[in-house]
């Protein structure tokens, strides 16, 4: 058995967390896979920062309107009662705590819940920060969608982030392609685990302190 998941498996994953009736932020690159999977029987308003709420999926081939992107000039659709407003606006609901949910990529997430994702310091590296600051600190809640490790088997979970940081103290749950973490006062906790992972397994591969909460967030998820 795969110790790893998919991308779209775990954008999957996600959509099954997101609450009914939460507007939500799907930042760029792989968190916008997460609008392909989100229940069709429960309403979840999409808003995008370039001035949309009301996104749908992706479009079908031969589907696509060149004047509906997001905020990474994807094509994306229009649900019914979608609306378009200013691109400040846009940022207004952001900074102003009006979003519910955004799914952010990270480079490294720390167990306090620091986020670092717009820049790995490197020379000559393109700053790439966009709206992630204004999500981190405005969302009530920010989910991240990153693999557990580099290419190159470094661990993106770490005590202390040693790249730029984007927010501080502002994940509430990451999501990667080996198990769900929380971010608590006490540190990163084990919510799910996926294929032959384990807790022992993941806290060698962070080289984190880890405690398994899998048992009680089954049970949540069962209610």
């Amino acid at each position: 058995m795969s110790t790893r998941i998919s991308r779209n498996d775990l954008a999957r994953r996600i959509a099954a967390d997101i609450p009914e009736g939460s507007v939500v932020n799907l930042g760029i690159g792989a968190p916008t896979l997460v609008a392909n999977y989100l229940p069709t029987d429960i309403e979840v308003v999409l808003h995008t920062e370039n001035g949309m709420l009301g996104m749908g999926p992706a479009p079908k081939p031969g589907a696509v309107d060149p004047d509906l992107i997001n905020a990474g000039k994807q094509p994306v659709t229009a649900l019914k009662g979608a609306t378009y407003f200013h691109h400040a606006d846009s940022f207004a609901m952001m900074r102003g705590g009006h979003l519910d949910v955004c799914v952010l990529g990270a480079f490294q997430v720390s167990e306090t819940g620091d986020l670092a994702n717009w820049s790995t310091g490197e020379p000559g590296a393109i700053p790439a920060v966009g709206g992630a600051m204004d999500l981190a600190i405005g969302a009530k809640s920010v989910y991240v969608m990153t693999d557990l490790l580099t290419k190159q088997g470094t661990p993106k979970l770490v005590a202390a982030c040693t790249y730029p940081l984007t927010g501080v103290r502002c994940v509430s749950r990451v999501y990667t392609d080996h198990a769900v973490f929380d971010v608590t006062p006490d540190g990163l906790r084990v919510r799910e685990t996926f294929g032959e992972n384990t807790v022992d397994s993941l806290a060698a591969l962070t080289g984190l302190d880890l405690a398994d909460v899998t048992d009680a967030a089954a049970s949540l998820r069962g209610n």
